[in-house]
C-alpha cells in the first residue's frame, strides 16, 4: 500500500515537471534562431559597405582631397603665371525684353574649366568625383560677375543648382544655373523697325590679368542655346561670343568675355496697333471734303473727332516707350499723320472764312447772296448741317403732289405711264441735286481733294523705303 501511493506521488511529480523543461528548450532554440540571422544581417551590411565606395568617399573627401592641408584662400599657382579658366555658356531662355527699362532677362547654365593640383587625387580606375554646394564653399571658385547687370540669382530648387566635379589630375568642372537681369543700351531711333544689338559681359571681380586668364572654352562653339527659344516681340537673328579687355585706373586690365545676341523687332503688331489706326484717321479726314461747306456741325464733329482720336494714338505710344531726347520713326508717321488731320480742319476753316468774304462782298455789291443760297438756307444749314435750296425744295414739294394726283388717278384709271413719270422725275431731282453740290463746292475743296492724298502717298513711299 505504501509502495502504491509513493510511485502515484512521483508519477504526479514528473507530469508537473514535463512541461517546464520543454518550454525552455524552445526558448532557447528560438535565442539560437535569433542570432544566426542578426549573423547574417551583419554580414549583409558589412558586404555593401565594401560595395558602397562613394559613401567612403563622401566620409573621406576631406583626407583625399587634401583639403585640410591648403590654404585655398589663394588663387591656384599664386605668385606665378595666371590661372587660365575656360567658360561655357548654355542658353536657356530669354525671359523678357523691357524698352521702358533698357533691360533683359537670361536664363543659362555658366560652367567653369579651371585646374587645381591640390585638389589632385590618387585613382586606379581615373574617375571623376561629383559634390553639390557644400564642398564649393571650402575650396577656391573663380569670382565671376556680370557687368552691369542689375539684378541676379542661382536657382535653389529644390537645391542649390551647382555642382562640382573634380578629376584625379586636379582639372574642375564648376557649373551653375543662374538667371541674371542686365542692362541693354537701345537705340529707339528707327522704332519699330529697329534691330537691337544686346550683350552680357562677363570678367573676373578681384583678379586682373595678372592673376587670371578668362577664354572661351571651345571658340564660338562656347555659346550654346536652346532650340525653343522664342519672343513675342523679337526675332533672335544671331547669337556670338566674343572676348576683349576692360581697363579700370586702380586696378589694371581684366579679362572680359562677351555673350552677343541680336534682336529683330516683329513689325505687324505695331502695324495693326499704330499704323493702320492712323492712316484710317487721315482718310476719315478726307472725308469733309465731300461734304457741303455749309454744313458747318458736320465738317467741324468730323475734324475734332478725327484731331482726338489721334491724339489718343500718340499718348498710347508714348507711354510704352522711354522718355528718349531724340525723334522714333514711329514719331514721325503718328505726328505727319497727326498734321495731316489737323490741315483738314484748318482747310475748313479756311473754307468757310473765305465763302464768307465772298459772299460778303456779292452782297454789298448786287444786295443778294451769289449763287443759289439766300439769308434763310445759309441760317438752316448752319443749324441742321443739311442743305436747303428753294428750288429743290419746290421741285420737292410739286413731286409729292404729283405723286399724289398720280395715285388717285391710278385708282381711278389703271395708267402705265404713271411709273415712268415717276422714275423720270426722281432721276432729274437727285441729278439736279447732285450738279448743285458740285457746283457750289469751294475751289479750295475741289483741290483739297487731289492734293491731301497724293502728298500722303508720297509721304508713305519715302516713309517705308527709308526705315524698310
Amino acid at each position: 500500500m505504501i509502495l502504491a501511493s509513493l510511485l502515484v506521488f512521483f508519477t504526479c511529480v514528473w507530469i508537473a515537471l514535463t512541461p517546464d523543461a520543454s518550454a525552455a528548450s524552445e526558448i532557447k532554440k528560438s535565442h539560437q534562431r535569433r542570432s544566426s540571422s542578426m549573423k547574417r544581417t551583419r554580414k549583409q551590411e558589412a558586404r555593401m559597405r565594401e560595395d558602397d565606395s562613394t559613401k567612403a568617399w563622401l566620409g573621406q573627401y576631406n583626407q583625399l582631397l587634401q583639403i585640410e592641408d591648403h590654404d585655398f584662400a589663394m588663387r591656384p599657382g599664386f605668385g606665378g603665371s595666371p590661372v587660365p579658366v575656360g567658360i561655357d555658356v548654355r542658353v536657356e531662355s530669354i525671359d523678357s525684353i523691357s524698352e521702358v527699362n533698357m533691360d533683359f532677362t537670361m536664363t543659362f547654365y555658366l560652367r567653369h574649366y579651371w585646374k587645381d593640383e591640390r585638389l589632385s587625387f590618387p585613382s586606379t580606375t581615373n574617375k571623376s568625383m561629383t559634390f553639390d554646394h557644400r564642398l564649393i564653399k571650402k575650396i577656391w571658385v573663380p569670382d565671376i560677375f556680370f557687368v552691369h547687370s542689375k539684378r541676379s540669382f542661382i536657382h535653389d530648387t529644390t537645391v542649390e543648382n551647382m555642382m562640382l566635379r573634380v578629376h584625379p589630375d586636379g582639372n574642375v568642372l564648376f557649373s551653375l544655373r543662374i538667371t541674371v537681369s542686365a542692362m541693354c543700351f537701345m537705340d529707339f531711333s528707327r522704332f519699330p523697325l529697329d534691330t537691337q544689338n544686346c550683350s552680357l559681359e562677363l570678367e573676373s571681380y578681384a583678379y586682373n590679368e595678372e592673376d587670371l586668364m578668362l577664354y572661351w572654352k571651345r571658340g564660338n562653339k562656347s555659346l550654346n542655346t536652346d532650340e525653343h527659344i522664342s519672343l513675342s516681340q523679337f526675332f533672335i537673328e544671331e547669337f556670338s561670343a566674343s572676348s576683349g579687355f576692360a581697363f579700370y585706373s586702380s586696378t589694371g586690365w581684366y579679362n572680359r568675355l562677351f555673350i552677343n545676341f541680336v534682336l529683330r523687332r516683329h513689325i505687324l503688331f505695331f502695324v495693326l496697333q499704330t499704323y493702320f489706326p492712323a492712316m484710317l484717321m487721315v482718310m476719315l479726314s478726307w472725308v469733309s471734303f465731300w461734304i457741303d461747306q455749309r454744313a458747318v456741325p458736320a465738317r467741324v464733329s468730323l475734324g475734332i473727332t478725327t484731331v482726338l482720336t489721334m491724339s489718343t494714338i500718340v499718348s498710347g505710344m508714348s507711354a510704352s516707350m522711354p522718355q528718349v531726347s531724340y525723334i522714333k520713326a514711329v514719331d514721325v508717321y503718328l505726328w505727319v499723320s497727326s498734321l495731316f488731320v489737323f490741315l483738314s480742319v484748318i482747310e475748313y476753316a479756311a473754307v468757310n472764312y473765305l465763302t464768307t468774304v465772298e459772299e460778303r462782298e456779292q452782297f454789298n455789291k448786287t444786295g443778294k447772296l451769289s449763287g443759289m443760297y439766300n439769308i434763310d438756307t445759309v441760317q438752316a444749314m448752319a443749324f441742321d448741317g443739311c442743305y436747303h435750296d428753294s428750288k429743290t425744295e419746290m421741285d420737292q414739294t410739286s413731286f409729292s403732289l404729283h405723286s399724289e394726283e398720280d395715285s388717285i388717278r391710278g385708282r381711278s384709271t389703271d395708267s402705265p405711264s404713271t411709273d415712268s413719270s415717276q422714275i423720270k422725275r426722281r432721276q432729274s431731282l437727285g441729278g439736279h441735286v447732285g450738279r448743285i453740290i458740285l457746283e457750289n463746292n469751294h475751289v479750295i475743296d475741289t483741290y483739297s481733294r487731289i492734293f491731301f492724298p497724293t502728298v500722303y502717298i508720297i509721304f508713305n513711299l519715302f516713309y517705308w523705303g527709308i526705315y524698310v
